[in-house]
């Protein structure tokens, strides 16, 4: 694989993991703006700007886009995140300059008012249906418990409150502050013909006019409690408890992501033996996640109420007796070989190294090859799990649960 890359005068970044094995071409625009860049009365904005885009331009109507999204025969779509908002399509390489064409023009979109009124509702109603699942409940007020008054905190969705007072005069200032073209990275992956598709960006995207948008960044420090959010009408209990852990700028996050794998991968790891596989839980796992400025630690449990008191001191009781004594040598190696064949895997398949090429790049302006990855990966050793482990403490986290349940144990 090559990689390439080039910047716009106007500040827009192209990036591209050529591959010519490929027979498809992965590509997209990355925005570094999510609901991190909002503020409380616009919160949700940024997803609700992304259905927008969709909607039509000068150029399309709505009607329009989505025949030509037809046309391309591939597989498209967009995503918002709490940093990142992505537009994306996979395709036949000869469909490549149709594909930009198409994607550069819905950037500049329309934003009528019928449009606007119209996707509101949409975006309400999927409010209110991710409010009636529990996982993701907990999952978003989690953030903003653990982490109170950091960007982070926010919601990707908003609330009906901050989404239903939107008007198209406050998502189009939005738009004018985030969608500069010096805050955007056009990625592509797969068989690319990279000199052709920095014309095909230029022509269509150079004149854009470049404004600083700048993000507001800190590291912020976990709280510790338990909060619970009462549901008489679930049949499991779900808990989520969250400790500070390293943030994607971090070197150590490596470590930290092997970590995670040898005591709460889905499968073969010590919470699946101790708790899934036993029968003593629905689901078990311990993961990272992690941002440009932060990152934690998280172990989600879902089980039945009168269980909820006996696994999390399981887990508390795993995950002491891992930092105390540390990880064996051949759970290193089975979490390495987990880890190191989805990364080779990731390069079959243009899409997958579309995103991590462009999240990578966006957060760091640094390129990361299948190759390095792996590199880092052999590299590590259980030293430096041990240190991760006595860097970052699991004894007194933060704690969620939806459910049935009045109240906790003190040990959690």
């Amino acid at each position: 694989m090559i990689f390439k890359n080039a910047i716009l005068d106007n500040g827009l970044e192209i990036i591209a993991e050529i591959n010519d094995a490929a027979l498809s071409t992965a590509l997209g625009f990355f925005v570094r703006t999510g609901g991190r860049d909002e503020t409380d009365n616009i919160s949700g904005v940024s997803h609700f700007l992304e259905h927008m885009v969709f909607k039509g331009t000068d150029r399309r109507t709505a009607v329009d886009v989505n025949r030509e999204l037809d046309d391309l025969g591939g597989k498209s779509n967009a995503g918002t995140s709490e940093e990142t908002t992505a537009f994306y399509a996979k395709v036949l390489p000869e469909l490549q300059e149709r594909a930009i064409d198409l994607f550069s023009d819905i950037l500049r979109p329309s934003l009528r008012k019928e449009d606007f009124d119209m996707e509101k509702q949409v975006i309400l109603e999927e409010i209110k249906m991710y409010e009636d699942q529990p996982p993701f409940l907990i999952d978003e007020r989690s953030r903003e418990l653990f982490w109170p008054g950091h960007p982070l905190s926010r919601s990707v969705l908003g609330t009906r409150e901050s989404v239903g007072s939107l008007t198209p005069e406050l998502m189009r200032d939005y738009f004018e502050r985030r969608y500069s073209p010096n805050n955007i990275v056009f990625v592509a992956s797969g068989r690319v013909d990279f000199e052709q598709i920095v014309q095909w960006v230029d022509s269509r995207c150079g004149k854009w006019k470049s404004f600083d948008a700048p993000r507001e960044s800190w590291r912020p420090k976990g709280r510790s409690g338990v909060k619970l959010f009462k549901r008489d009408e679930t049949v499991l209990e779900y808990v989520l408890q969250l400790v500070d852990g390293p943030s994607n700028l971090d070197d150590d996050r490596y470590a930290a992501s092997l970590l995670s794998v040898v005591l709460g991968a889905s499968v073969g790891s010590r919470f699946f033996w101790e708790l899934v596989d036993s029968g003593r839980a629905e689901s078990a796992s311990f993961s990272l996640s992690g941002y440009s400025d932060a990152g934690y630690f998280e172990t989600a449990l879902a089980c039945e109420p009168e269980d909820v008191d006996e696994n999390l001191a399981l887990i508390h009781e795993i995950l002491l007796e891992a930092k105390k004594d540390g990880v064996k040598e051949e759970e290193l190696t089975r979490a390495k070989n987990k880890l190191s064949t989805a990364i080779a895997l990731s390069a079959e398949k243009p899409m997958t190294r579309l995103f991590a090429v462009g999240e990578e790049w966006l957060m760091k302006r640094r390129y990361c090859s299948v190759s390095d990855d792996l590199n880092i990966l052999r590299n590590l050793t259980l030293d430096d799990l041990s240190n991760v482990m006595k860097k970052y403490s699991f004894e007194n986290p933060f704690t969620v649960a939806v459910g049935k349940m009045d109240s906790l144990r003190d040990y959690v």
